[in-house]
């Protein structure tokens, strides 16, 4: 019973701590943090929490397929070479520098390394939460950085658990053997799988059993790649953006509105419980240091904190500086940022599940240095994780503000062309269709005079394309508006048929899911 008992715990704590955090109008890590220590005073749930060695192979699949699906390949491609140095290199020295300040202030060097590695990658969750002001360059940048950040972490998550308990081997070329096998095994699984899939998904007609498929997919991905001493997280994210590439293709519009539907309550449900589990637990890791051994940890939540976040900077800065050196090609110039836009980047560079799921998959034995590592492990990257989304969460809407970049208008401008190229395309190959099908002349022209109003319409409000028409971009917004008003009133006349028995529960929900299509599309229109 206590199994059950966690979960209702842990999924009332989840809402009612969100729609406190929404109320309040701070960040819900926060609170969520805050309610878990709260749970920790029951006495039945003190201490408690899943497994460690099921934390990461229940969390990371389905949080990094999410991630990787909704990520552009396009902006990866363009600016791979940075997303390499952060994704791989500012991981790498991140950590190390972490670990070099803990073990200078007298952690053992295993278990700084431990707590260097799970706090050395971004988390795209919290950037897609706290960076609605960022531009489309950071914001794409930032979610590619943190899908291959995290494998790299892992890598060294592993190498420092085998130091701690005395497995790995520490030579230079057994350590680089295994980043070789980690990513290339990772990346090799993850493409095999997302093709099987895609192949299997292509003969499912079932819109239900489609996305049992998909969701399937991440699980075996990392389950396989694990298995053979390969990196799990990039064999989910392979299978992710192969995925993500070809699925408009052969997943039907059902299925992927089944599906995004799934993915948005699974990721949001599945970083809610890892803060209340850290929350859960850090009453117990507090009570398992000694008195003295608390205020130490305090500076050195403090101390990894810092260095963490000066580390950032500094090399996106000097690497920056280092390529404008090597690289003097016209290309590369169009590609260049200012040092403001770097320290967004900096500020932006959250810490979040992943890193509250390596600190929570240490396994309870390890101990070294007179420390209790897991308690320490857990304590430091729980706070840290927590003082990024309330500091970092709190500034980088003021440092974006002062930082006064110009706005990035390419994805409302792609949007505009693909509408209009798509309206298009339906003018002059709709006709002839009609007519191979048999279909009259007076039906195809209210097809026809449809799409031509919408074209028209498009063309009319280019101008709301540019910064410098707020009128045109005021009388798009309104459009919107009135739009979706007319589909509350549809709605309503509707259900109010229902009501009076006129139609039934199923042709009501027929057309209910009509309205909410048509109410979806608009609402994204309206925050572009």
């Amino acid at each position: 019973m206590l199994a059950l008992e966690m979960v209702v715990a842990i999924g009332l704590t989840i809402v009612l701590g969100s729609l406190l955090a929404r109320w309040l109008k701070i960040p819900q890590p926060v609170v969520l943090v805050l309610a878990g220590c709260c749970l920790a005073l029951i006495p039945a749930l003190d201490g408690t929490g899943l497994p460690p060695e099921l934390v990461l192979m229940l969390f990371l699949p389905a949080l990094l397929y999410w991630e990787s699906l909704t990520t552009s390949l396009r902006e990866v491609r363009r600016f791979i070479r940075g997303v390499l140095l952060t994704g791989v290199v500012l991981v790498i020295i991140t950590a190390l520098s972490i670990a070099l300040v803990l073990n200078w202030m007298g952690v053992d060097w295993s278990v700084a390394l431990l707590i260097g590695a799970a706090l050395a990658p971004t988390d795209a969750t919290a950037v897609a939460a706290f960076g609605r002001g960022l531009g489309r360059r950071p914001r794409v940048v930032l979610e590619a950085e943190s899908l291959i950040n995290d494998g790299t972490a892992l890598v060294l998550y592993a190498l420092a658990l085998g130091l701690v308990t005395g497995t790995a081997d520490t030579g230079a070329l057994p350590i680089a053997g295994q980043f070789g096998i980690s990513f290339g095994g990772g990346l090799v699984i993850g493409v095999a799988i997302g093709l099987l899939f895609w192949q299997a998904r292509r003969r499912i007609p079932d819109p239900v059993l489609a996305n049992a498929a998909a969701i399937v997919a991440p699980f075996l991905a990392y389950l396989l790649a694990e298995q053979v001493g390969a990196s799990g997280v990039l064999a989910v994210v392979a299978c992710g953006l192969l995925t993500a590439r070809f699925a408009p293709t052969f997943v039907t519009a059902e299925a992927r509105q089944q599906g995004a539907g799934f993915w948005a309550m699974t990721t949001f449900l599945l970083n809610g419980a890892l803060f209340v589990l850290v929350g859960l637990q850090l009453p117990s890791t507090v009570a398992g240091l000694s008195t003295d051994t608390v205020g130490h940890a305090i500076l050195l939540v403090i101390a990894a904190y810092a260095t963490m976040m000066l580390t950032r900077f500094v090399f996106l800065v000097s690497s920056a500086y280092i390529i404008r050196l090597v690289d003097r090609r016209p290309y590369q110039r169009t590609l260049r940022v200012t040092n403001k836009a770097r320290l967004i980047s900096t500020v932006a560079g959250f810490r979040g599940g992943i890193s509250l799921a390596m600190a929570l998959a240490v396994p309870a034995t390890v101990a070294a240095g007179g420390f209790a590592s897991r308690d320490l492990v857990i304590f430091v990257t729980g706070l840290v994780v927590v003082l990024t989304l309330v500091i970092q969460g709190f500034a980088l809407p003021r440092v974006i503000r002062w930082a006064d970049l110009p706005q990035d208008r390419s994805e409302a401008e792609e949007i505009h062309l693909a509408q209009d190229v798509a309206c298009q395309k339906v003018l002059d190959e709709l006709p002839e269709m009609a007519r191979e099908r048999g279909i009259s002349d007076d039906i195809t022209q209210v097809i026809v005079e449809e799409f031509r109003r919408v074209q028209e319409n498009l063309r009319a409000l280019d101008g709301s394309l540019e910064p410098s028409a707020p009128g045109a971009q005021v009388q798009a917004q309104q459009l919107i508006s009135l739009r979706l008003a007319a589909i509350d009133l549809e709605r309503s006349a509707v259900v109010k048929l229902r009501d009076d028995g006129v139609i039934d529960d199923p042709v009501l929900q027929t057309l209910q899911a009509r309205f909410d299509a048509d109410e979806l599309r608009f609402q994204a229109a309206q925050s572009d």
